[in-house]
């Protein structure tokens, strides 16, 4: 029953949308919601890829990082395909993974940049504005790492 971390996959990338749209429609750009000390909802426009690595490239990058997502959404589903149900923690990594590379690539395509809006900072530092897109990408790369380290 393979289905069900496509399924999974999907209620992610709606969850990952929704919370994008709400950003988008509720935050002003270049101003902050202060949460508490550390946790703020700052929206951000992210043309680049993570920590807008290619931001300042003059547009190409939204071409190419669509495509990437593109290609890794279909890599990614061919080896959910081929995973078996027994390994069920690296089913949930690769759909995770699979869940924040669409809700991107979503972005990419339809907006040209990405929506972005965790922001946690302490003191001075800042880290870089995220999403939960990004979250998934993250956790679920731990999770294959685990996994693999398992084996």
């Amino acid at each position: 029953m393979k289905i069900i971390y496509f399924l999974l996959a999907i209620l992610l990338v709606a969850l990952d949308q929704l919370t994008k749209l709400l950003a988008y429609e509720y935050l002003v750009i270049g101003t902050s919601v202060d949460i508490n000390a550390f946790f703020s909802l700052s929206f951000a426009r992210n043309y680049g890829a993570a920590f807008s690595f290619l931001a300042d490239q003059g547009g190409w990058q939204r071409y190419f990082l669509s495509a990437v997502s593109v290609i890794a959404s279909i890599i990614l589903s061919v080896w959910m395909v081929k995973t078996s149900t027994i390994y069920r923690f690296k089913l949930i990594g690769l759909t995770l993974i699979l869940s924040g590379a669409v809700g991107n690539m979503i972005d990419r395509v339809m907006n040209g940049f990405v929506v972005d809006f965790i922001d946690f900072h302490y003191q001075d530092f800042y880290w870089p504005i995220f999403n939960f897109a990004d979250i998934f990408i993250s956790i679920g790369v731990v999770m294959l790492i685990i996994a693999d380290w398992k084996k």
